[in-house]
């Protein structure tokens, strides 16, 4: 398994957005028909030849250390649309180092698509930089960010970035850029290896003068599958994406994962014992959250565990999932630089029925919070035919807190350690509910393990969260693993979020 050090990406394209952004080319730029189906038939075409590996961009480029590419920065004032009426501006990003393959992008207004051409000359570039080739057919921009109004004074601000495979990240008001989505994810946790499909092409949709949402099309490729892809995005307290997209399989799509979240868990109160380190706690998110097909809602813990672990949750028409931030306090990274109190959490809500499949959770072992060591993705319980046409729209909210009430207390947080005699002590918190009116005496403790023996369990009120507070403990002997589950119910209904973790030794 791959682990992917998206952490360099996030800090290159931030770095180079700063500096400002470039112009379209001309308007007489001669333009081709653009439609509902363009993108869609691209994809489809493209399944029925041979995969073809786009071209590198020239050694030069590749050869680009990180400060240097870094200290390629826009020229100010130049991005798309600058200087005319329209809602958004386009900043494009520059390839090489990381990026060694290059996309392009198409401006659409009309029905008419025209080009953006890369122009090195667009770029301010910094002593650092050596002398680089201009002129190659593989030269072209590795990405583009989204600007508008959000109310800052000094104009357009970014919320969403696309760059690097099929890899995007959205913002919504107030946060700082954390986890990603991408458009597929295929073979992960394969053996074999994982197979990264790219975006080659976009399209974006000229807005209006006021427009609030930005569309824009994407093309996929893939030695396994083709795509293509629309994205009707808002910014907000939220960012909001619309997805729609159709896959054309090359081959049987057996280990494929849709509407993936890649995201960064170091470590916790579940594990700092295993840290040297000034904070208490690192990571771009603290817990998978899962509302199931049978209105169960599932709160799973994140683990940085030391081999590689899968969790598969079987479901049938899937309410929605996500990589959630809970704990919002800056005390609990105290972490001045790396903010992950302010990092979003990301809610996938399905479009329709998905049938039968899994939400599956990835967890990597890693040494340094600069990987994305967590992946999560529904997948299907059947394989996606060679040939076939597979539709599906899902929503992505970009945010502080997941965009439904599900009307059950959330878990706040999980600690864990040895307990005095020799067994493991788990604490969970609940947040405040009026359904803990009565108090903790007045609620059933559920508490289960098919590996360990378990204590009954203690609840207590927690000053500090207004909340309640379960404690117990279990002992998992010799074994390598157990699955634990919790939860607090009333009246013989379910009270709280289902607690579910799975213990390793470390």
């Amino acid at each position: 398994m791959t682990m992917l050090s998206r952490r360099a990406f996030l800090t290159a394209s931030t770095a180079l957005a700063l500096a400002g952004p470039l112009q379209a080319s001309a308007p007489e730029t001669p333009g081709v028909d653009f439609g509902p189906q363009t993108v869609r038939d691209l994809a489809r075409d493209l399944a029925s030849r041979p995969y073809e590996p786009r071209p590198t961009v020239p050694q030069d480029w590749l050869d680009l250390t990180y400060d240097q590419y870094r200290d390629i920065r826009f020229a100010q004032g130049r991005a798309l649309w600058t200087g005319t009426d329209k809602s958004y501006n386009v900043d494009f990003f520059a390839p090489g180092l990381y990026f060694p393959r290059t996309i392009k992008v198409w401006t659409v207004e009309d029905g008419q698509a025209r080009p953006v051409g890369f122009d090195l000359d667009l770029f301010d570039k910094g002593k650092l930089v050596p002398k680089l080739t201009r002129e190659d057919p593989a030269l072209g921009y590795s990405g583009l960010r989204l600007r508008t109004d959000l109310g800052h004074p000094s104009g357009k601000t970014e919320y969403a970035v696309f760059q690097g495979a099929s890899y995007f990240r959205a913002i919504g008001l107030g946060l700082t850029y954390g986890l990603s989505a991408r458009g597929l994810a295929l073979k992960t946790a394969d053996p074999e290896g994982e197979e990264f499909p790219d975006f080659t092409q976009f399209w974006l949709e000229a807005p209006a003068p006021g427009q609030k949402n930005m569309v824009v099309h994407a093309l996929m490729d893939s030695p396994s599958v083709t795509g293509a892809y629309r994205f009707d995005i808002s910014p907000g307290d939220s960012a909001v994406m619309e997805v729609e997209a159709v896959l054309f399989p090359r081959t049987d799509l057996d280990n494929v994962g849709l509407a993936p979240l890649t995201s960064m868990f170091f470590f916790d109160e579940t594990n700092r014992h295993r840290f040297d380190d000034f904070r208490p706690a690192v990571h771009d998110n603290d817990g998978l959250m899962i509302w199931n097909g049978a209105g169960e809602v599932i709160w799973r813990p994140l683990a940085n565990p030391l081999r590689l672990q899968v969790s598969s949750f079987v479901d049938n028409g899937p309410r929605g999932f996500g990589l959630m931030q809970r704990a919002r306090d800056l005390g609990h990274y105290a972490d001045l630089e790396a903010h992950y109190h302010n990092r979003p959490g990301l809610w996938v809500k399905p479009h329709g029925d998905w049938g039968r499949g899994a939400v599956t959770l990835v967890e990597i072992p890693t040494d340094k919070e600069i990987y994305d060591n967590i992946v999560a993705y529904w997948r299907p319980a059947e394989p996606i035919a060679a040939g076939s046409e597979h539709e599906m729209s899902y929503r992505l909210t970009w945010g502080a807190a997941a965009p439904v009430d599900t009307g059950l207390p959330r878990v706040l947080n999980t600690r864990m350690g040895e307990h005095h005699d020799g067994t493991r002590l788990v604490t969970v918190d609940f947040e405040a509910s009026p359904l803990f009116a009565e108090g903790p005496d007045m609620m059933q403790i559920v508490v289960h393990s098919p590996h360990a023996d378990t204590s009954d369990g203690v609840l207590q009120h927690n000053p500090d969260t207004g909340g309640l507070r379960l404690a117990f403990t279990f002992d998992p002997g010799t074994r390598d693993h157990a699955e634990l589950r919790a939860q607090l119910r009333k009246d013989g209904q379910p009270a709280s979020e289902v607690w579910l973790y799975r213990w390793t030794p470390s």
